[in-house]
């Protein structure tokens, strides 16, 4: 009975993840229809670095991209790190990644070169991816060590390269906030069992 019941849940949680990131996915391709139908005039909305007025970027900035090209670049990559986050529970989810749009938005907005304009999905891209790779190693968790390898084995290297000043259209600022955010989302969120472990280790 209890067998069944975890199975159910695991369904569940696995449905929910995946309705999640699909309709959150979908959301970002609308927003650029919409974007395309007035004339670009979203594209302003995105972070434009120690301007007060663009302090409301690092909210909007993650939905909003320039071009249908930049949004297909970052649906693959957030639909899959989205879901696999995501099974961990949505409340959980939604909060890791309003942590890393935050903590990525808000030093896009310190680093980034005056007269720019940030947009794009890719920030909360390479936090989830570092959120993924560290959280397995926070929580002492086999499944999530796991996990966290394999994707770095994958993907490791061209985020690597998507941190490094090599392309001037590309913001490598908004990558490595991302990815710096998602890293200290995961410390954030160690679990309280995990912490009360290393202090009877320490002790």
């Amino acid at each position: 009975m209890s067998t069944a019941q975890d199975t159910w849940t695991q369904t569940d949680r696995v449905k929910a993840a995946a309705k999640l990131m699909l309709g959150w996915v979908a959301l970002l391709w609308v927003i650029e229809v919409i974007d395309l139908a007035t004339g670009h005039a979203l594209d302003p909305y995105g972070i434009t670095p120690r301007d007060a007025d663009g302090l409301g970027g690092i909210l909007t900035a993650p939905f909003l991209h320039f071009g249908f090209a930049h949004v297909a670049a970052n649906s693959v990559p957030l639909l899959i790190f989205g879901f696999v986050a995501a099974l961990g529970g949505i409340r959980h989810f939604l909060a890791v990644s309003a942590l890393v749009i935050l903590g990525d938005g808000i030093g896009t907005w310190l680093i980034s070169p005056s007269h720019t304009n940030t947009a794009g999905a890719s920030g909360l891209v390479f936090g989830l991816f570092g959120y993924l790779v560290v959280r397995g190693f926070v929580e002492r968790k086999g499944l999530g060590i796991a996990v966290g390898v394999v994707i770095a084995a994958i993907w490791g290297g061209s985020f690597f390269l998507g941190i490094l000043p090599t392309e001037t259209a590309v913001s490598w600022q908004g990558h490595l906030c991302g990815l710096v955010a998602g890293v200290l989302t995961a410390l954030f969120f160690r679990r309280p069992a995990a912490r009360g472990r290393d202090r009877l280790a320490a002790a």
